[in-house]
């Protein structure tokens, strides 16, 4: 097994971190929840290559969940959490035709992120 995952690992809570960065009037709800959504993407890769997986280059939470059914015999409900920022990869990315993202959505966007990651991290440490 590749330690490549470690480093996946690493850019993952990097993400977080800055996903749970202070909030001020110049800094968008949909850039902070943009890496809440990177940062659960990172894990979900970095669990892929700990099994040894292809890694596709997609933002899609649903095909990488796919991947990682043949290598999980259940998938966590954390896992399935993480469908919620699919539009955060892209969407929600730029300025464009869709409602700001508010405080509530930000915080749920962080907390998923964050169980996923805690989750991807207990299952390498077994």
């Amino acid at each position: 097994m590749s330690d490549n995952y470690k480093n996946w690992l690493k850019r993952s809570k990097s993400n977080l971190k800055l996903a749970k960065s202070k909030k001020d009037k110049d800094i968008c709800y949909e850039d902070l929840c943009f890496e809440a959504q990177q940062c659960a993407e990172k894990a979900l890769k970095a669990l892929l290559i700990y099994f040894n997986a292809e890694v596709p280059k997609t933002h899609s939470f649903n095909i990488l969940l796919e991947k990682l059914e043949a290598n999980l015999t259940i998938i966590p409900d954390e896992f399935l959490d993480v469908l919620e920022l699919n539009d955060y990869a892209v969407q929600t990315r730029y300025p464009g035709d869709y409602t700001p993202l508010d405080d509530e959505e930000y915080k749920r966007a962080v907390a998923i992120a964050g169980k996923l990651l805690n989750s991807v991290i207990k299952i390498i440490k077994k």
